[in-house]
């Protein structure tokens, strides 16, 4: 499974591009002459990729002011370091590909989490939503995936796994899963992808339709057809669904994501901010760019670069 969590949270996050003061400081020298900040700004102000930036600065300005003390340093490194730990040694290759440094990506984590706490905050919770969301209710499961290019490939695989004879077969599949997937990502950690539940909008449907229905320690009988190719999927940990009333905080948090990935709320969201936030934009050039947010269009169609996935993509 090619995870896309990082991917993901970047897409549509900050662009590192520097809206600069204007100034007669060289930004580069030519030989035709120089750049100043000035001239740069000018320029970039023009851009779509400047007035996104622009937007982006002023969003974080506001989350900052009204939600900061409900994000700290401790979450962000948290989240961090679960990417670290989910990339493993490609993890600065990765961040390398996307344009990022450690501190530039802990930034667009700090503003991933001070938006879902505006979200959550606007996420008005009846008992009816929680009763809705409960039919739906999965709790995060643990799987592995062997990822093969034929149908028949994948049999060969759950042939071998049949024939197997201990009773724990995540040993066996692991080294199938070294010996067999085409997915690098994931083949030298025994095929094991991060946790998911039902609010995961990244796998693809017939990974999570054929993972829950697995019990502990089962694996896929058949083939499972994705759009990456046939995967052969263990159940590494299946958590017992319970009873509602253990589960209230899980299932307000997974009705929070669902917002979170919800454009129309999300825009709604980042509207009443950003009118909370007072803003005045002080540059003529750029005064209507928040008027997709301060008037009342609510058809989700601009972007601030909030983007609000997480998990993996198959």
């Amino acid at each position: 499974m090619k995870s896309k969590k990082m991917l993901a949270l970047v897409a549509g996050a900050i662009l590192m591009l520097p809206l600069a003061a204007c100034g007669n400081k060289a930004v580069a020298t030519t030989s035709g002459g120089k750049i100043t900040e000035s001239q740069y700004y000018s320029s970039m102000k023009q851009t779509s990729q400047g007035k996104q930036v622009l937007q982006q600065m002023i969003l974080d300005k506001v989350l900052q002011k009204q939600y900061g003390k409900q994000v700290s340093d401790k979450q962000v490194d948290a989240e961090y370091n679960s990417y670290k730990k989910q990339y493993g040694s490609s993890f600065s290759s990765v961040l390398s590909q996307q344009g990022l440094t450690t501190k530039s990506f802990k930034q667009q984590i700090k503003s991933n989490l001070l938006l879902r706490a505006a979200v959550k905050d606007y996420s008005n919770i009846s008992n009816a939503d929680i009763n809705k969301q409960w039919k739906k209710y999965q709790p995060k499961v643990s799987t592995a995936e062997i990822l093969v290019g034929s149908k028949s490939s994948a049999q060969s695989i759950i042939d071998q796994l049949n024939n197997y004879s201990g009773s724990n077969k995540y040993p066996k599949f692991k080294k199938l899963a070294k010996k067999y997937s085409t997915d690098s990502s994931t083949k030298n950690n025994g095929g094991k992808v991060p946790a998911f539940d039902n609010t995961d909008t990244q796998l693809d449907s017939a990974y999570k339709k054929a993972a829950f229905k697995l019990k502990t320690n089962e694996y896929t009988k058949s083939p499972v057809r994705t759009s990456n190719g046939y995967e052969v999927i263990y159940m590494i940990n299946h958590p017992s669904k319970g009873l509602k009333s253990d589960h209230i905080s899980d299932i307000k948090n997974q009705i929070v994501e669902q917002n979170m990935n919800n454009t129309t709320f999300l825009h709604n969201v980042v509207s009443k901010v950003l009118k909370k936030g007072n803003v005045s934009i002080k540059d003529n050039d750029l005064k209507n760019v928040l008027d997709g947010y301060l008037t009342n269009n609510t058809n989700g169609s601009n972007s601030l670069g909030t983007s609000t996935s997480s998990s993996s993509s198959k």
